[in-house]
């Protein structure tokens, strides 16, 4: 029991880093870039008490995990941006969306590269921790890239829905842009239920599996491979 608590905390030490410095990358690229929204608001900030969301953050992956899905899936509180405040709303909306992305392969980044200087450093007599250290490394990459690819899907109000409501021409931006309303709803549809009626059917109707995990697969290879943590990290 005091292992499965031990592994449960060092799990999830980098899945709160990871969602904290997604949200708090959003707020930080809108307040450079011209709207200061989130800061007045108090989410520009690496407290993560400040972006855990009951319902996405702790219930919803709590029931993945009861229920045996091959997969978790869950949200913070997304921070408030108002585009309109921007300096170039349209262009600038795309960048406030890519920062948590973008954030969130830059902690992968730095995992791989605290696996290859770090764990090397930690002497073989110290087990446990050596072991901590590394499965936290590598839940870290593995989490944040989960993060990255999946919220760059193109459907809002995922960030990559948001990219690409920022780079479409207007005719194509603003239908993509009022399925916000109805996107959490269709992407949880998508994670959940097409996975379900496809095991009764007999068919795979997986997208988390078609689309996701080959993009991290790659991301997660390519990290282990420039930050020479292979050998350590490599599954």
């Amino acid at each position: 029991m005091q292992d499965l608590i031990l592994r449960i905390v060092i799990m999830a030490v980098p899945v709160i880093i990871a969602i904290t410095l997604h949200e708090a990358a959003h707020g930080f690229a809108a307040l450079r870039l011209g709207d200061d929204t989130a800061l007045r608001l108090g989410r520009v900030s690496l407290n993560p008490l400040r972006h855990i969301d009951p319902y996405g953050t702790i219930l919803l992956p709590g029931f993945l995990l009861l229920v045996g899905s091959p997969f978790l899936f869950g949200y913070a509180k997304p921070v408030p941006v108002n585009f309109g405040r921007l300096n170039h709303p349209k262009q600038d909306m795309v960048w406030v969306a890519a920062a948590g992305p973008m954030m969130n392969v830059l902690l992968a980044i730095i995992a791989g590269l605290l696996a290859h200087f770090l764990v090397p450093l930690v002497p073989a007599d110290f087990g446990v921790a050596r072991d901590a250290l590394i499965l936290g490394l590598e839940v870290a990459v593995q989490v944040n890239l989960v993060l990255a690819v999946f919220n760059m899907i193109p459907i809002p109000p995922l960030d990559g829905g948001r990219v690409a409501v920022g780079l479409l021409p207007i005719s194509l931006a603003v239908p993509l842009a009022r399925l916000e309303r109805y996107g959490m709803l269709l992407v949880i549809g998508a994670l959940i239920l097409l996975p379900m009626l496809g095991r009764q059917i007999g068919i795979s109707l997986d997208p988390f599996r078609w689309i996701v995990n080959p993009i991290v697969e790659f991301l997660y290879n390519a990290i282990l491979f420039f930050t020479g943590s292979g050998s350590i990290l490599g599954r």
